[in-house]
């Protein structure tokens, strides 16, 4: 039997307010399932994969965590590839218009693109970047090199 191929399927992010995070994510261009979403879980296509938000006390209880109070970096971000410098800029301001927090403004990066980071109105880290090295399609995905 040949093994399942590995692939993220969908990406769950727990949220305070089901609301204010769908609005904020559909506000910053993501496109919301109608027929998937419900009073309780939002979906999003993004790209690949698929974004849900789900309220943070019920996302620990399915995973069987206890619910804790984040505080600082919790070991994960999103990241939005973008085609130039200039699409990451206004990606970057349309995000803060939105409601997200500023986490480092847009800028030339070590590794040899230019990226900023925002925090979405429950604190989680989306990187907004062009990477010369991962060119952009125009569904917004990316192919990674082999």
């Amino acid at each position: 039997m040949a093994a399942e191929p590995a692939a993220v399927a969908l990406i769950t992010l727990g949220v305070d307010d089901l609301q204010r995070a769908t609005r904020f994510y559909e506000e910053i261009g993501f496109a919301k399932s109608v027929s998937q979403s419900s009073d309780t879980v939002s979906f999003f296509r993004a790209g690949g994969v698929v974004l849900a938000l789900f309220g943070r006390r019920a996302l620990a209880e399915d995973a069987g965590l206890p619910e804790e109070q984040r505080s600082g970096f919790g070991g994960i971000t999103l990241a939005r590839n973008f085609p130039s410098r200039e699409a990451v800029d206004e990606a970057f301001v349309r995000a803060v218009s939105a409601g997200a927090t500023p986490l480092k403004t847009p800028r030339d990066v070590f590794w040899g693109g230019y990226s900023g980071y925002v925090a979405d109105p429950d604190g989680h880290p989306i990187e907004l970047a062009w990477n010369p090295l991962f060119p952009v399609n125009a569904d917004g995905t990316i192919d990674l090199p082999m």
